[in-house]
């Protein structure tokens, strides 16, 4: 089992360049099955949750391969439509498959999903939106069996309980491209990475209209091409850099960073105290002087992310004063506060808000890493935490993260992976 050893007190300088987005490119791999043709995709981080969707796509008949960050897919042999347990208990963007399988072949057989373990992810809306497309479901022995001799355009509904689903908005808009007629997906996701789907098969020749808005217009065709396409940065990863730098007190140029993804963070570094400053190179974040405290709500985008969540309270358990981070997406995201609070912090929990009292200092501690976005935040404590900080149960990390301690070395910090 590997660890990832973090020795506090380093203040973060340099340049960083971010990756490719992994939640971009999982459901534009999917997407990519659609055509008739070969695509190459670029920018693509080499990270455990890529090699699994790769796995997906060979266990359907197609081929994926990843060299020099280009991912070269070829579906002349996708004519197989279950993804087995094995893999999708291991990514819950393994359900991507559903979308991709019924356009296709009119069938599909995915297991029920997994991933981290940060609160029930119900399917639902996924399974409706495919059953309004003329899909017949059933859910036996852990699977979802979905069956359509035609799929036919229909209005639908996506919100849910926490707003619009990424998800689901994915698997009902590659459902829908092969559909007859025209689909329409009210209260669709916003976020960047869906933006990005519906720019790739629009590349592919799809015809899709209000990519970015919450209503998603569909015309169904009968043939895709497969193209080059190029996945936007990640977000998430970028945000985290962000955090790293100002957390330490640093000065940090985050190349490839797109501002415009990046505004909820951005605005909130700020009113904390941080200097952020956008430019065509990227972001460059510049921290020091005096933090205030800052109440965090977590929102669909394009509010505050809640895969950002761990990592701004990182942030907070060392401002002076209360902060009150408010998580509205998943009921069970708060488990690396236990974690903080073992290295110095003051956080408490009050159903969906925690609590953060600023402390002066954290303290080097041994820490379990519980989901993928945890694990960031533990090694930003780390890095001004006082003394050693071992970052356990690590395997999270490389599902999401590229590299990340080598990025964060090579800017100073003193951080390293070991057995």
């Amino acid at each position: 089992m590997q660890k990832i050893s973090v020795k506090g007190g380093k203040t973060l300088k340099g340049t960083v360049e971010i990756s490719g987005s992994k939640n971009a490119t999982l459901p534009v791999m999917t997407a990519a099955l659609l055509a008739e043709s070969p695509s190459v995709i670029h920018n693509v981080p080499y990270l455990n949750d890529i090699k699994t969707m790769a796995q997906v796509l060979h266990t359907l008949g197609s081929t994926a391969c990843l060299e020099d960050h280009r991912l070269h897919i070829d579906p002349k042999g996708f004519n197989k439509f279950e993804a087995p347990y094995e893999l999708v208990k291991t990514m819950r963007a393994s359900i991507y498959s559903l979308g991709a399988c019924l356009a296709r072949l009119g069938e599909a057989k995915v297991s029920l999903p997994g991933g981290c373990a940060i609160g029930a992810r119900p399917i639902d809306l996924h399974l409706k939106g495919v059953e309004q497309l003329g899909a017949k479901v059933t859910i036996e022995h852990g699977y979802i069996h979905a069956k359509a001799t035609k799929l036919k355009g229909s209005t639908i509904y996506l919100a849910g309980p926490h707003g619009p689903s990424v998800g689901a908005t994915v698997n009902v808009l590659m459902a829908a491209t092969a559909a007859e007629g025209t689909t329409v997906i009210e209260s669709a996701s916003t976020e960047p990475e869906v933006v990005d789907l519906v720019n790739f098969l629009k590349a592919m020749g799809a015809h899709i209209e209000g990519g970015g808005t919450a209503r998603l217009v569909i015309e169904g065709q009968k043939t895709l091409k497969g193209i080059d396409y190029s996945v936007i940065p990640d977000r998430v990863e970028a945000g985290t850099f962000m955090v790293a730098a100002a957390i330490t007190r640093g000065d940090v140029l985050l190349k490839k960073a797109e501002a415009a993804h990046m505004t909820a963070v951005s605005d909130k570094l700020r009113q904390i105290g941080v200097t952020v400053e956008e430019s065509t190179e990227g972001i460059r974040v510049k921290g020091g002087g005096s933090y205030k405290p800052s109440d965090v709500w977590i929102l669909p985008y394009p509010g505050f992310p809640t895969d950002m969540q761990a990592q701004i309270m990182a942030l907070l358990a060392v401002v002076p004063g209360v902060s009150v981070i408010t998580e509205t997406i998943w009921e069970n995201r708060f488990m690396h506060v236990f974690e903080l609070n073992r290295m110095g912090a003051e956080i408490n929990i009050d159903r969906s808000h925690a609590v953060v009292k600023g402390v002066p200092k954290l303290t080097g501690a041994p820490v379990m890493a519980s989901d993928l976005r945890a694990s960031a935040a533990l090694i930003l404590a780390g890095l001004v935490a006082e003394g050693e900080t071992l970052v356990q149960r690590i395997y999270h990390l490389d599902r999401g993260y590229e590299k990340i301690e080598q990025k964060l070395s090579a800017l100073g910090a003193d951080i390293q992976r070991t057995n």
